[in-house]
């Protein structure tokens, strides 16, 4: 198993960044490493921090301004090689299909609910970590 899992959390609202980071707890199941978060607050922090590497999941807030999650999600499909599992949070759940256009790999609601989010995380955790291990 891996030292720490790297989880890019992207929100202006610190609150929200915050809410991730208490719903996660140290790690998301047992049976997976610690998280280690690495929190951004704008587009161009964002596109640096995937373009260094090493991102295992990324957290996009539907809701953030002026560059939403949705459309961050997006381009960052677009851009990315073998870019990390999307992990939406979107501001209603009437919002599922602006998940899927974004190509999201997940989708949770705010605020943030621990169980769900902790689910949602832990599957594209186990997803990414089995398929960089292979």
């Amino acid at each position: 198993m891996r030292a720490t899992a790297r989880v890019l959390v992207y929100s202006d609202d610190a609150g929200t960044r915050e809410q991730v980071r208490l719903a996660a707890g140290r790690r998301p199941a047992a049976d997976l490493p610690p998280v280690e978060f690495l929190e951004c607050a704008t587009l161009p922090a964002v596109l640096s921090a995937l373009d260094a590497g090493g991102i295992d999941v990324c957290v996009l807030d539907g809701e953030a301004s002026p560059a939403g999650g949705m459309g961050v999600a997006r381009q960052i499909k677009d851009e990315i090689f073998r870019c990390p599992p999307v992990l939406l949070l979107m501001g209603r759940p009437q919002d599922a299909w602006l998940a899927t256009w974004s190509r999201a790999d997940a989708a949770v609601t705010l605020p943030v609910d621990p169980v769900d989010f902790a689910d949602a995380l832990a599957r594209l955790l186990r997803s990414r970590l089995s398929s960089s291990a292979a």
